[in-house]
């Protein structure tokens, strides 16, 4: 898995908040970048929390496959 679909997946399972879990559907299509998500306080802790999960390999790559496959837009 790529960067951005873990960090995506870690964003949206560290909130209920459906705003968050909006931005990390965005992140994970392509709609928003890391950057602008960065400048967005709202999500901002989100997404360092998110980034020090990555960095420790905290992450079980099957559960971010499951959810890139089921929220992952693919324009044909």
């Amino acid at each position: 898995m790529d960067k951005v679909t873990c960090i995506a997946y870690l964003l949206y399972k560290s909130s209920k908040n459906q705003d968050i879990q909006d931005k990390a559907i965005q992140l994970l299509n392509g709609d928003v970048s890391i950057r602008e998500l960065k400048r967005n306080v709202s999500i901002q802790a989100h997404l360092v929390i998110a980034e020090s999960l990555l960095k420790k390999n905290k992450i079980d790559k099957n559960r971010v496959q499951l959810f890139a496959e089921e929220f992952m837009v693919i324009e044909v």
